[in-house]
């Protein structure tokens, strides 16, 4: 791997314009394609196959021809001033009017008025109007919405307080790019402070949004086939831009160091891709496994995410192992520090690794100072860890709508006039489905069991059955007493499915329940009963491709432990604040509340992937002064001494990167961007910084334990260099001499 990946940066190095001139036609070809690609649409209505909801409201589009679920809506919401009723003769002709404009338009399938669908609040001082358009709400042109908006004023007008809800006219995501921004300036000044060269800091933000651009088009290009997001691309582009800064981070530190060893630049950048190059694509798999791993949930909208982002992490690492190198020979003395290039060349010396030549920094004293105290450290850190998870277990899961939005938005607006209007359980009714194909009376059989499921214990009301050109099949809606996301509301569909049996033997006909409350309910249920396989199916193979790259046994499972800590962690921060609400002002998190359902299985497999990849750039330079001779403590020291900086750096770059994210107005990036940020702080700096050195210093050499009928099975990578060292008194690189595997002195 090492000696590969060594000619890969030397042929790269060499052949400079020609690799810069093919990436370029690359993002060239991906950006024509993107600009010429149709506008993603929607790859279906299944969102997670299996489910009863989902399986009822695919029942719904099969029985109910030309009945749209995907088309948007708007519920119009009036409210009357006070001591008025919306029923007098000036609200009421307002009302109507609105309702008849809307109706008109060419785009609307169909506007209801409240006075003939029976929407009007008890004490008549609420009223609703559900207005449903032909097409989704990102087909909507602004000349379809603004006829509505014009008749709302108009109603506003007359003296009614009218809200809208629905999506017809909730204002859609912007496309990405101030997150990104805000990342990328960040990593700069940190990039900047790291190296002290505008050269150095530079290049892994050109090469890293080279990346994101390619992997970015590429998304919008293939999103009307493949039926891609928004959300999809921005997720890809957040970690496309980290993984990307930091791998090219570490080639290019790399290549200072080797050029301050006293190497030639082609030789200097050979050496910095053949070794961390080597722990970049080990990093770059498991956060590839990690993210292809989503798919085994069996959510199409979380393969898609998961693929995406796999994809943003593949073009990260090519373009770190090919990119950087070609622009390190361009300019191949720019990165260098000031001092360094004042200085000239040196003598070209062996690369040193031992931790006792003398030399210390930050990153070496940190090493000695855990060294001398590891049960400490390591009581503390995990002590410290798990508190900070405690609030995971309280985790919940749902899909936050529009009473998750800011006050200031008319959306939530409405849905908490319907609340005080209504009933809290109002802006979630569960939608039942009939199917009365066996019954001999199909219409009675529907009468028999919406009247049992209306006397259910927690059912405010449900509406008329409405049936179906064939007449075998009924809808109606039952209105909880609690609201959508509730523990009430939860049980309530498990009671009224708890029913079905007997209901089914008295009438003949069987019932199916969905709509958006009963569908986030059984996602959430879903995904947790999935989560357990998935974590073994990523854990199991990570741990593999680590005992590779470490050619150890507990090094892989103390680093599995230690994700687990950092993960809880991160997830008992995401609930304390957005579940919670402890600080959520402070993130422009209005309304706390269940966390989004996809989120915490998104976040498990995110930051797996970075975790190992903070794993292996720290401990692979250990097991480099390992190999090369040094004894297990001291392995450490050196590790942390050539690598501790510029993980510190990678670090903090990311944690840039995703906080940047939660400015988003997505809820679930923001959620996302949060616990990102936290997680990789947790890891970096408490379990990778402390716990990792505390642990190896306990375990001494044991650490490095492998047994030899294992050893043997094994294939050797050598992704810690070993085949690209030789004698000092040689000034040839491996394409001179035959690389050989070095064991430690040792052992």
């Amino acid at each position: 791997m090492a000696t590969f990946l060594y000619r890969l940066g030397r042929t790269a190095f060499r052949r400079r314009w020609l690799v810069t001139l093919l990436w370029v036609l690359i993002l060239g070809a991906v950006g024509l394609g993107a600009a010429k690609a149709p506008a993603a649409s929607d790859s279906g209505t299944s969102f997670m196959p299996g489910i009863e909801a989902q399986k009822a409201f695919d029942l719904i589009g099969e029985r109910f021809p030309g009945t749209d679920a995907n088309g948007a809506s708007a519920r119009i919401v009036f409210a009357a001033p006070e001591g008025e009723k919306v029923t007098a003769s000036g609200n009421r002709a307002a009302i109507e009017a609105l309702v008849h404009e809307a109706a008109d338009e060419p785009e609307v399938a169909g506007a209801v008025s409240p006075f003939t669908a029976d929407a009007v609040s008890k004490d008549g001082s609420t009223a609703f109007a559900t207005v449903n358009f032909k097409v989704k709400a990102a087909d909507l042109t602004d000349a379809d919405k603004a006829a509505l908006e014009k008749a709302i004023d108009q109603a506003r007008d007359s003296g009614l307080t009218v809200e809208v809800g629905g999506d017809a006219l909730a204002e859609q995501p912007a496309a990405g790019g101030s997150a990104e921004a805000v990342g990328i300036a960040l990593a700069a000044v940190v990039l900047l402070i790291t190296f002290g060269s505008l050269a150095a800091a530079g290049l892994p933000l050109l090469t890293a949004v080279v990346g994101v651009g390619i992997s970015t088009a590429s998304i919008l290009a293939l999103g009307s086939t493949l039926g891609l997001s928004l959300t999809t691309g921005t997720l890809a582009s957040m970690l496309g831009l980290a993984v990307g800064i930091d791998y090219a981070l570490f080639v290019v530190s790399r290549y200072r160091e080797e050029r301050a060893n006293g190497h030639e630049s082609g030789e200097a950048a050979g050496l910095a891709v053949g070794t961390a190059g080597s722990a970049v694509v080990f990093a770059g798999l498991t956060v590839v496994i990690a993210l292809a791993g989503l798919s085994v949930v069996g959510v199409p909208m979380l393969t898609k995410m998961g693929l995406c982002a796999a994809g943003a992490v593949v073009v990260a690492v090519a373009v770190a192992l090919t990119l950087v190198p070609a622009l390190l020979g361009m300019w191949p003395d720019a990165v260098l520090s000031r001092r360094a290039r004042k200085r000239g060349p040196v003598t070209a010396r062996p690369s040193t690794t031992a931790g006792n030549d003398g030399t210390h920094n930050g990153g070496s004293r940190w090493a000695r100072f855990v060294l001398r105290r590891p049960v400490t450290v390591l009581v503390a850190g995990a002590v410290g860890l798990g508190v900070l998870a405690l609030p995971a277990a309280h985790l919940e899961m749902g899909m936050p709508g529009a009473e998750s939005k800011p006050v200031s938005s008319t959306e939530r607006r409405a849905y908490d006039a319907l609340a005080a209007g209504f009933g809290p359980g109002f802006n979630g009714p569960l939608t039942i489905v009939v199917d009365a194909r066996g019954a001999a009376d199909p219409k009675a059989a529907a009468a028999g069991i919406a009247k049992e499921i209306g006397a259910t214990s927690g059912v405010v009301s449900v509406s008329p059955a409405r049936f179906n050109p064939a007449g075998d099949t009924a809808l109606f809606s039952a209105v909880p007493t609690a609201g959508p996301n509730t523990e009430d509301t939860k049980n309530l569909v498990k009671t009224i499915r708890s029913e079905r049996a007997g209901l089914e033997k008295s009438t003949g006909a069987t019932f199916e329940v969905t709509g958006s409350t009963a569908m986030n309910i059984d996602v959430a249920q879903a995904l947790q009963s999935a989560l357990v396989p998935y974590l073994a199916v990523i854990v199991i193979l990570a741990l593999l491709l680590l005992l590779v790259v470490f050619r150890s046994v507990l090094v892989p499972v103390k680093a599995a432990l230690g994700f687990l800590l950092s993960v809880l962690a991160a997830l008992g921060a995401v609930v304390a604040v957005f579940q919670w609400g402890w600080g959520a002002s402070l993130l422009g998190v209005e309304q706390s509340g269940p966390i989004m359902s996809l989120m915490p299985v998104f976040l498990v497999g995110i930051v797996f992937g970075l975790a190992m990849d903070y794993e292996v750039f720290l401990v692979a330079r250990m097991r480099e002064a390992y190999v090369h001779g040094d004894r297990a403590p001291e392995a450490v020291v050196s590790g942390f001494r050539h690598s501790a900086r510029v993980v510190v750096a990678a670090a903090v770059i990311m944690m840039a990167v995703f906080s940047g994210f939660v400015a988003s107005g997505e809820s679930m990036i923001k959620t996302i961007g949060f616990g990102l940020a936290v997680a990789v702080l947790f890891d970096a700096f408490v379990v990778r910084m402390a716990l990792v050195p505390a642990v190896l210093a306990l375990l001494g050499d044991k650490a490095w334990w492998l047994p030899g009928w294992l050893d043997r099975l094994l294939p050797r990578v050598d992704v810690e260099g070993a085949g690209l060292t030789r004698p000092p008194a040689h000034g040839t690189g491996p394409e001179d001499s035959a690389p050989t595997q070095q064991e430690p002195a040792h052992v």
